[in-house]
């Protein structure tokens, strides 16, 4: 079943997260190869799941002010 919108920008952010705590193990062992690569990982990442809730939050009507 397709994943809604906003099921799909919540997952990007979950990506993102993991990804920036794969990012930081890797740089606590040495690994500063690993780790630059799965930042460069997360910020696609976070990008796309800015440009995702972006999207979202165009289609959610504004409020009415009181």
């Amino acid at each position: 079943m397709p994943q809604s919108n906003q099921e799909q920008a919540a997952n990007l952010h979950i990506y993102a997260a993991q990804a920036h705590t794969a990012a930081a193990a890797a740089h606590r062992r040495g690994d500063h190869e690993t780790a630059g690569e799965l930042s460069a990982s997360a910020q696609e990442f976070s990008s796309n799941a800015a440009e995702k809730s972006e999207e979202v939050a165009k289609r959610v009507p504004q409020r009415l002010a009181n």
